[in-house]
């Protein structure tokens, strides 16, 4: 992976000296959520996404961990992360960072794909590198989220956003034929399949060891070492993850608490903005 220099880290520091976010759906994109936003010290918990993940740095450096490898990112680095990819984030100096997101749901990625190819797109789009660099094409998307959040011209906007996502597929993506987990371990598989269906209950690691037919310590070294996450680390990611659904589709922060097995509603907000960057409140309201 590419480490970049501290020369590029601190060419364009962060302007703001408190953190902000800006969150938006878009409905050009199905509802496509993006952000914007600067961080001084918040870290980012293990977490993953339902839909892709990509986004730019425009200024400072952040520190990221994905597939076990960890990283420092600048100006320049593309953030490529495929759904159900475990990553976190941290500020990698004092100033801190500023980027962009958008997460495109699989369905828009492959619309946009057989738009701009003007065939069926067959199997599933991927990205095989999550960290890259790619100067140009970060700009790109720099300057197509920019005309998203400003909404000066709908047509400019939407004509950039469509061709830089789908560049960056032309440019660093791959498909999916067939599955790529052919080698995951039947046991951290029924592990991990319990605590799907039992997300929002307690569980037990002993009884997920027995599911798991595994040793207790044996469970967690196997789950990391698969998923790069503890399981009750996942358990909360996915907590949060269906609590996205819920506060998108309008439910309040102290319904959504209960429904998805939080403690109660502070519970809900801190595991929530540490893996989403926003409050439960401000993404309900957006």
């Amino acid at each position: 992976m590419h480490n970049v220099s501290q020369e590029q880290a601190t060419k364009s520091m962060p302007t703001a000296r408190t953190e902000q976010t800006r969150f938006w759906r878009d409905d050009r994109f199905r509802a496509m959520e993006c952000m914007t936003a600067t961080f001084i010290t918040h870290e980012f918990a293990p977490h993953s996404h339902d839909t892709f993940s990509i986004g730019a740095i425009e200024a400072g450096c952040q520190v990221a961990m994905i597939r076990g490898e960890r990283e420092h990112t600048g100006p320049g680095a593309l953030y490529l992360i495929n759904p159900g990819e475990t990553h976190d984030g941290q500020p990698g100096g004092d100033n801190g960072y500023r980027y962009r997101m958008v997460y495109p749901a699989q369905e828009l990625f492959v619309e946009i794909l057989e738009e701009a190819t003007g065939r069926s797109f067959e199997g599933t789009p991927s990205f095989s590198r999550q960290l890259l660099t790619d100067p140009q094409l970060a700009q790109a998307f720099n300057l197509a989220h920019r005309r998203l959040e400003d909404g000066s011209s709908a047509l400019e906007g939407e004509e950039s956003m469509y061709s830089v996502l789908s560049a960056m597929f032309s440019r660093h993506g791959s498909t999916i034929i067939a599955p790529q987990d052919l080698c995951e371990p039947r046991a951290v598989r029924r592990a991990r399949d319990y605590i799907e269906a039992h997300f929002d209950r307690e569980i037990s690691l002993e009884r997920l060891a027995r599911e798991a037919g595994l040793s207790r310590a044996h469970l967690i070294r196997a789950f990391r070492k698969h998923y790069f996450i503890t399981p009750h680390a996942y358990q909360t990611d996915l907590r949060v993850r269906h609590a996205r659904q819920l506060l998108g589709a309008g439910a309040v922060p102290s319904e959504t608490a209960l429904a998805c097995g939080f403690a109660d509603q502070a519970h809900l907000t801190r595991q929530f903005k540490a893996r989403v960057g926003l409050t439960p409140g401000q993404y309900r309201q957006r």
